[in-house]
């Protein structure tokens, strides 16, 4: 698909570089993620992707207008993964939740660099001033909490799960373990204990009359 940006101006008018957008919200997201939203300014964004200044206040706004606009897209396409990993068929939602809290650890312990999330990163530094980013955070976690609570209820009608648990709160719980995984990733603590986190986690979800096997047949 052409992403060109094209601003349709008249013959004769001079108008603004075409510029795949795509690719430059592709790097502004890189600069904002690896140095934070203080650390990067727009000549730093200009510089990266070479493109005028002028260009980048006309296509997308001011700073904070571009980084909601990153936010926004990291926001969806991270809910819309735990959706795609956890959305599903009744006899699986156990082992799909098990398999969710070890993915997130090891994707955590992979980040060599430490760069975390950028939900994370975003919520953390600008959440106390900015109105749009409390939204948005609080936006995506209540999401991805309903998503992790209904998979919990389906493990609960298959009979994975205890059905006396409270799904909501249960999901809240396993939302905020990952989060302190994550936390504890971006300080440095090594892969080895935060897959430890992991496993614990899943051994303290209130297994129903089943075997607690944990996740399809364990490790």
């Amino acid at each position: 698909m052409d992403r060109t940006v094209n601003y349709g101006y008249a013959a004769g008018v001079a108008r603004p570089r075409e510029f795949d957008e795509e690719a430059v919200l592709d790097v502004a997201g890189a600069q904002f993620w690896t140095k934070g939203y203080a650390g990067t300014s727009m000549d730093a964004i200009a510089a990266a992707t070479g493109l005028g200044k002028g260009s980048l206040y006309g296509a997308f706004g001011g700073k904070q207008q571009l980084f909601l606009r990153i936010f926004d897209t990291y926001c969806a396409r991270i809910a819309d993964a735990v959706a795609d990993g956890l959305i599903g068929p009744d006899d699986g939602a156990y082992a799909r939740l098990c398999a969710h809290i070890r993915a997130a650890a090891a994707g955590i312990a992979a980040d060599r660099i430490h760069r975390g999330c950028l939900l994370a990163k975003g919520a953390a530094e600008l959440s106390e001033h900015d109105p749009e980013v409390t939204v948005r955070s609080r936006r995506t976690l209540e999401r991805i909490a309903t998503i992790l609570a209904e998979d919990i209820r389906a493990a609960q009608r298959h009979g994975d799960l205890d059905r006396a648990a409270d799904a909501d709160q249960l999901a809240t719980l396993v939302l905020a373990v990952l989060r302190g995984i994550e936390a504890l990733g971006k300080a440095g603590i090594d892969a080895d204990r935060l897959e430890s986190v992991a496993e614990t986690a899943i051994s303290l979800l209130p297994r129903a009359g089943k075997a607690s096997e944990s996740g399809s047949g364990g490790r």
